[in-house]
């Protein structure tokens, strides 16, 4: 169908609730949507693009056409959406990982059993735990598993790998016991593998009180180090305990959602609360949606709740959706008890959002990439300046001078916003009688491009934005020699933060080596028991070696030690010295 065709088609929609499936050319299932009236949801897709995202027009793009389904209510048009969704994991719905199903935990077959998810429960002599949740949290449950009863995570086969290598880090640490060793008590093994189990089948008290016991008669034999471990086994089964019945969600009295949209992802968090108490986190970065914040949060958390067998009494969401009630209800029915999605304003419930929400934030920091951010950074820079794209090759020009002498110039190269050093040049500026920075600016700019033009392989790469340091001026300078150049299509803008630091750290660096090359073989460097810092120290304070030799015994003294000042006064002053070994007046 014609664009012109999807446009008339929605604008013959009832206006009555339902949902939308959108579907290429192969009628794949690209996009499903729900809405309380169709033709208002759906005509708004055929409108001006401009209104619409980069996602958005994308997935506009690729419609071929589209296929509608009226139900009698907003309700069953949330229940609807959500079954569609997971049964075609359509590639521009906003998606949890684990929307497909809700994984198990596996314990392997043999001798040497272990842990592991696993997305369905097999006949396969293996046993089978849950189902959980959602993978990150029941993987916490294992990680928890192993670390409580000091289980082996390693790759290590066993029988085959026991006593073949040195344990490994994990052992030295004390998160495990060491089964690769020879000289272990396989027995062991078998033993906690065993407490593993009881815990997972909700018997904490037994393996509580098997382990107490145990630690009691290790404090009566004064083994204490052993009797601590086993102290710390059972704070840690404490813990793992309520854990696992919030990830369950069997006792959890409160769930509090929270999402934050960062720049290249977005995150969506679940804190379980259980007895007031906060007992397990569980969350998954996505890719940023094309959806605002109330329809993501509402897609997601029908997805995360939809199809569990045991729900919280109470979800808090961090924004109110249109949903709230029909999500209510169709959670209520699912487990046969009351629901509550509450979307607080105040007070201290509005308290555990916002905890939820900074924790969503801090997730979507940790996994952006510096590449990402750079990423981000340069696009935001292109559509700041007005560019089609944004700026692949960014190079960036700084002046650095001391009155007339030692002016040079510097340029930095920033490819898709990371500094690439090795194109990075430096400019010692000829002919120039006095600082003037415009000059100095043509005089760098022109030789850059001239070398350009002329092939040199180390200026063979045409940038896509230039960057001065300096006003319209400096701009305006640059802008003259490109046109004059043949190269006008290059932009050219004031210089901007980050790299504007960067360049102009290293045009210092290079102004101060010619500084330094300066000074190398000075008179200073003749005279014993001065070295680099002393000599640094009598130019800072006098600005040239000729000040230097004019100034008196005191005026050193102010600056140097006084030994020093000594030998540098005497090697600049040899016939007074000599006059007073004379004994002259």
């Amino acid at each position: 169908m014609t664009f012109e065709e999807l446009r008339d088609k929605a604008h013959a929609l009832p206006l009555k609730p339902g949902v939308y499936i959108m579907q290429n050319g192969a009628s794949e299932v690209i996009y499903v949507g729900k809405a309380k009236a169709l033709k208002n949801r759906v005509s708004q897709y055929f409108q001006d693009q401009s209104r619409h995202n980069e996602k958005t027009r994308a997935m506009v793009s690729q419609i071929d056409h589209f296929d509608v389904i009226v139900v009698q209510s907003e309700f069953e048009a949330l229940v609807l959406e959500c079954a569609l969704i997971k049964r075609h994991q359509p590639r521009y719905n906003i998606l949890l990982k684990d929307s497909k199903g809700f994984p198990y935990i596996r314990l392997s077959p043999g001798d040497y059993p272990r842990f592991s998810l696993a997305a369905k429960a097999e006949d396969d002599g293996a046993r089978y735990f849950g189902p959980y949740g959602s993978r990150f949290a029941s993987q916490g449950i294992i990680d928890a598993l192993r670390q409580a009863l000091r289980l082996p995570g390693c790759r290590r086969k066993f029988p085959r790998d026991i006593g073949k290598e040195r344990p490994c880090l994990n052992f030295h640490m004390g998160v495990c016991d060491g089964y690769c060793r020879a000289e272990m008590d396989q027995s062991q093994y078998k033993h906690s593998i065993g407490q593993a189990v009881r815990l997972l089948e909700g018997r904490l008290d037994e393996v509580v009180d098997e382990l107490s016991a145990e630690m009691e008669l290790a404090a009566e034999e004064l083994r204490f180090e052993k009797a601590a471990q086993l102290r710390d086994r059972i704070r840690s089964i404490q813990l793992l305990s309520t854990r696992q019945k919030a990830v369950a969600g069997s006792l959890a009295d409160t769930d509090v959602v929270g999402y934050h949209r960062g720049e290249a992802k977005s995150c969506f968090v679940v804190l379980h609360y259980i007895g007031g108490e906060l007992a397990a986190k569980d969350w998954e970065l996505l890719t940023v949606p094309m959806e605002d914040e109330q329809t993501t949060v509402s897609t997601l958390a029908a997805q995360y709740y939809g199809g569990r067998g045991q729900l919280p009494r109470q979800i808090l969401l961090p924004c109110d959706i249109d949903e709230r009630l029909e999500l209510a209800r169709m959670l209520t029915e699912a487990v046969g008890r009351k629901v509550e999605v509450l979307t607080p304003q105040r007070g201290a419930k509005m308290e555990l959002v916002k905890l939820a929400n900074e924790n969503a934030a801090e997730e979507v920091l940790r996994a952006t990439t510096a590449e990402e951010r750079r990423s981000k950074l340069t696009e935001a820079l292109g559509a700041l300046l007005g560019m089609e794209g944004q700026p692949h090759r960014i190079e960036a020009f700084d002046i650095s001078n001391t009155g007339s002498s030692d002016i040079v110039a510097s340029m930095t190269v920033h490819i898709d916003g990371r500094p690439l050093k090795r194109d990075y040049r430096h400019f010692k500026l000829k002919d120039m009688s006095h600082a003037d920075d415009y000059a100095s600016m043509e005089q760098v700019v022109e030789r850059r491009f001239r070398r350009y033009l002329d092939g040199d392989e180390k200026f063979a790469d045409r940038p896509d934005l230039l960057l001065m340091d300096g006003g319209a001026g400096q701009v305006r300078v640059a802008e003259e020699v490109l046109a004059r150049l043949g190269l006008g299509d290059i932009p050219v803008y004031g210089m901007v933060g980050r790299i504007q630091e960067e360049t102009h750290r290293f045009a210092i660096e290079f102004h101060r080596q010619q500084q330094a090359g300066h000074l190398k073989g000075s008179a200073l460097d003749e005279i014993a028991g001065v070295g680099p810092s002393r000599k640094a120290q009598l130019l800072k304070a006098f600005k040239s070696v000729k000040a230097v030799k004019a100034a008196t015994l005191e005026e050193l003294a102010a600056v140097v030690p006084k030994n020093t000042a000594q030998a540098v006064y005497v090697h600049f002053h040899p016939a007074e010295n000599q006059q007073r070994k004379d004994g002259a007046p």
